[in-house]
C-alpha cells in the first residue's frame, strides 16, 4: 500500500501515511542488491513489514527497477509466500518464520542504526570488529524512525502473534563468527534517507574488507 496512491483510502481509516512507504524499501532494495558488497556474496537482507510478515532476500534477486512493477511483484509475494527463478527452481524471496532473531548467525554482533543515537561511527569502523563477529544491521524503511520495535525484533521479542507497530526495514548480515549484544549508533550527524544509509553502510563494508581488490 502506497502513501501516494492509497492516501484517501488510508486517511479514511485514519492510518499515518507515513507509515505507508514502500517507496523507501523499492530505493533500499535497488542499493543493497546492486551493491559490490551483495556481489560478493558477503550480503543477506530480510525485510519486516507493517503486517509483522518476515521476507527472506536471495543475493541473486534482481528487483524491478520501476516502482509500480517493484509493487506488482511484492504482492505476488505476499501472496504466493515465494518467488522462484525464471529459470531455476531457486527461491529468490520468501516469508520466513518471525523472529528475524532466530536467522541472524549465533552471537553476531547487532547494530541499529537511528539519528538520535549518541555515538557517531564511520561506517569501515563499524566492519572492524576485531573477532570476525558478523554483523546485523537495522535500517528503517520508514518515513519517520521507529527504534523500539526494531529493537525487539534484534531481540527476538516480536513474534507473529504480536501487536505489531508499522516497522519497515532492511537488515543487511554480514558472515561471521561468535559474540552478542545489542547496539545503537549513527552514521552522520545529519539525518540520511534509508538509501543514502544503505549506501554508506555497504562502501563502508566494502573499503574496510577490501572488497574490490
Amino acid at each position: 500500500m502506497s502513501s501516494d496512491k492509497h492516501a484517501n483510502f488510508l486517511k479514511n481509516q485514519k492510518k499515518d501515511p507515513a507509515n505507508y512507504r514502500p517507496d523507501i524499501l523499492h530505493q533500499c532494495l535497488l542499493m543493497l542488491l546492486d551493491s559490490p558488497l551483495n556481489r560478493a556474496n558477503l550480503l543477506q537482507i530480510f525485510i519486516h513489514t507493517t503486517n509483522n510478515v518476515l521476507i527472506e532476500v536471495s543475493p541473486q534477486t534482481r528487483i524491478p527497477r520501476t516502482f509500480d512493477r517493484f509493487c506488482g511483484l511484492m504482492v505476488q509475494l505476499l501472496h504466493k509466500l515465494s518467488i522462484r527463478a525464471a529459470d531455476s527452481s531457486a527461491k529468490l524471496l520468501k516469508v520466513i518464520r518471525n523472529p528475524v532473531s532466530v536467522h541472524l548467525p549465533v552471537g553476531c554482533r547487532k547494530i541499529l542504526t537511528s539519528f538520535q543515537a549518541n555515538a557517531l561511527i564511520k561506517c569501515s569502523e563499524i566492519a572492524k570488529t576485531g573477532d570476525n563477529r558478523a554483523v546485523a544491521i537495522v535500517v528503517g524503511g520508514f518515513a519517520r524512525g521507529k527504534e523500539i520495535i526494531a529493537k525487539e525484533q534484534l531481540k527476538g521479542t516480536i513474534t507473529p502473534d504480536s501487536n505489531c507497530p508499522p516497522s519497515n526495514f532492511a537488515k543487511g548480515v554480514a558472515e561471521g563468527g561468535e559474540g552478542g549484544g545489542e547496539e545503537e549508533i549513527k552514521i552522520s550527524n545529519f539525518p540520511l534517507s534509508a538509501a543514502l544509509t544503505c549506501a554508506k553502510l555497504t562502501s563502508g563494508f566494502e573499503e574496510a574488507w577490501g572488497v574490490e581488490q
